[in-house]
């Protein structure tokens, strides 16, 4: 880390100590989105400096950009019906290479070269996520039906960090794709998180007049959905928010590609992007 990152590091945690104990032993799901990682990307520094807080960190990653890439080099091309990806066999093949293969392993490796511990995994290894077909037209893309979190809290308990390719176990001998950001709010409240963190490439949601708004009741922010002040690609970020909410976890948009979003996000006063909360 660079003298100017440190320094920024050390601005972010000055007076924190009051959040650092309140999260201390808690868990935190964050899910990076590659969208997310741009040229100023720290979100890696921030996890592992999270995990020596003694925060346990859970991290879900996507990947579509890498398989729509790997379908075209094969000459296929990929097709999506509402946002999400058509999963025939052959796609599911290169989904499985890809998300627990590369995309996963190259994370694993930027925590570890930053000085973290982390194991990767998909949803299938130790059962942790199971599921079912969610439409026959979409082939083989899954939705959770039940969460296992027993393999997540070994590894944190070991001070390791997880790293969860949206893969999931489906009936007979499927294997299923995932909507990251759905599995990762499923993860959350299965393991009663305090927060789940989406790394986007956006500032948070805008209102009417295009100001950040920071706080959102799940009441509130259907209202905008059906308003028509949430539109468009913010929709499928908004409602994976809301569906990670429950009595004891709150979830954020945040934009990742800002130095340090996700130390400011859980360390300053009123967060950094949009907070969703039951209600």
């Amino acid at each position: 880390m660079s003298a100017i990152a440190s320094e920024a590091v050390t601005d972010v945690l000055v007076g924190a100590g009051a959040a650092v104990e309140r999260l201390r032993g808690k868990f935190v799901v964050v899910k990076i989105g590659g969208s997310a990682l741009g040229a100023v990307d720290t979100a890696i520094e921030d996890i592992v400096r999270l995990r020596g807080l003694g925060i346990d960190v859970v991290v879900v990653h996507g990947g579509g950009a890498v398989i729509s890439s790997w379908l075209k080099r094969i000459g296929k091309e990929p097709r999506f019906v509402n946002g999400l990806r058509v999963t025939d066999e052959e796609t599911m093949e290169l989904v499985v290479m890809t998300l627990a293969g590369k995309v996963n392993k190259d994370l694993v490796a930027d925590l570890q070269r930053h000085g973290g511990r982390a194991i990767g995994i998909c949803g299938i290894d130790g059962g942790t996520l199971v599921g079912v077909r969610k439409d026959e037209q979409l082939g083989l893309v899954g939705r959770v039906t039940r969460v296992d979190t027993t393999a997540i809290r070994a590894l944190c308990a070991a001070g390791i960090v997880p790293v969860i390719a949206p893969i999931a176990l489906g009936e007979g001998r499927d294997i299923l794709n995932l909507n990251a950001d759905t599995a990762a709010g499923e993860i959350a409240v299965a393991l009663e998180a305090d927060r789940v963190v989406y790394l986007t490439d956006v500032a948070g949601v805008l209102d009417a007049e295009k100001r950040l708004i920071r706080t959102l009741t799940a009441a509130e922010a259907r209202g905008l959905i059906a308003s028509g002040v949430i539109s468009g690609g913010m929709i499928p970020k908004v409602e994976a928010c809301l569906q990670g909410l429950s009595a004891t976890t709150s979830s954020c948009i945040i934009d990742g590609r800002v130095a340090h979003a996700l130390l400011r996000e859980l360390f300053s006063e009123g967060g950094f992007g949009t907070t969703f909360r039951s209600g």
